[in-house]
């Protein structure tokens, strides 16, 4: 009965408005890691929302990768406030991007990563590279990062298996955003957060779980 108890509590949903954290792990460290609010968690959807102006946080190096590149841009979310949609068990999330002056709706952004891992204080992935640009009310998308992605299979960052599996994932997502078919409801677009989901300045502890 003890262990049941223990993975229900490691397996709970995030109530709705919880600020939790997100990280990419590299190396079983922290790469870069930011505090998020919860909007939705269930077993087909996990999504969040990372607030302009919120704390980021870089682990201690040094890393086979090197250091996250986000550190060029200092230790803040500088641009709009993202909407973070993840299905569970797949190896992508689905970025809403806005117009940091606008605010209006701009493009998906398909971030191809790690499956979302849930850990006690919110989800660890880690991306792997590729991108999809997909601009708004348009099927037509542009491929991001390929030759970065390439360069880190040749030298060895993921093993021939993982390179295959991540292409595999990139295409397929490009496949159905062609066909029309794409997993995540597009009225996502016109998601607003709530008054009051300002920046977040809470960070986390720093070893990888």
């Amino acid at each position: 009965m003890a262990e049941v108890a223990s993975q229900e509590t490691e397996f709970a949903a995030f109530a709705f408005g919880s600020v939790i954290e997100r990280r990419d792990e590299l190396e079983g460290r922290p790469w870069i890691s930011y505090p998020v609010r919860v909007v939705a968690d269930t077993p087909e959807l996990v999504a969040v929302y990372l607030s302009h102006g919120t704390l980021l946080t870089f682990g201690d190096g040094p890393f086979s990768w090197g250091p996250h590149p986000w550190g060029a841009f200092g230790d803040r979310w500088r641009s709009a406030g993202i909407l973070q949609l993840h299905r569970p068990g797949r190896g992508h999330s689905v970025w809403v991007l806005r117009d940091a002056g606008t605010g209006a709706f701009r493009e998906w952004y398909v971030n191809v990563e790690a499956p979302w891992r849930r850990t006690p204080t919110g989800f660890s992935t880690l991306d792997h590279e590729i991108d999809l640009v997909v601009p708004a009310d348009s099927r037509t998308l542009r491929w991001k990062d390929v030759e970065k992605f390439e360069e880190r299979a040749r030298i060895g960052h993921f093993s021939p298996e993982e390179a295959t599996a991540i292409r595999t994932e990139a295409a397929d997502v490009a496949r159905d955003i062609a066909a029309g078919e794409q997993w995540w409801d597009t009225s996502w677009s016109r998601w607003q957060p709530p008054a009051g989901w300002h920046a977040l300045m809470q960070s986390f502890e720093t070893e990888g779980s």
